[in-house]
């Protein structure tokens, strides 16, 4: 599936429900890990798994089964790798903590390899 195709129907899944402060990240020159980061905010930990699970649905509706989720129905925080995209839905609080816009803008733009990419992210991590 085109990035493009896979952004929009994301972005339609996580708005469907809701989701709050959606952005998306840019990091095809950072990692070689995805190319696209999209973060988005839910209100409570049910609202985070629901948005999570929409995007889970309609990825598959389309023929894409997502690689992997990451995170459960009282989570802060659900990961759902879908390759080429990687959906991050947080509650606030822990979009606040962990600042990933922040932590990936600061990371510098080209000449690292993926275990010196995931090294910084560590690092920043443990740093906030």
């Amino acid at each position: 599936m085109h990035i493009d195709t896979l952004k929009s129907l994301a972005l339609d899944a996580l708005e469907e429900l809701k989701a709050r402060d959606i952005t998306h990240l840019d990091v095809s020159s950072l990692t070689e890990v995805t190319d696209l980061m999209l973060i988005a905010s839910g209100t409570s930990t049910r609202h985070v798994a629901a948005l999570a699970q929409n995007v889970v649905e309609k990825a598959k509706a389309a023929g894409l089964q997502p690689r992997g989720v990451e995170g459960g129905d009282n989570a802060d925080w659900v990961l759902v790798d879908l390759g080429d995209i990687v959906v991050h839905v947080m509650l606030p609080e822990a979009r606040t903590l962990y600042d990933l816009e922040r932590l990936w803008s600061d990371l510098p733009s080209e000449g690292l390899t993926r275990d010196e990419s995931f090294e910084h992210f560590e690092e920043r991590v443990r740093m906030s």
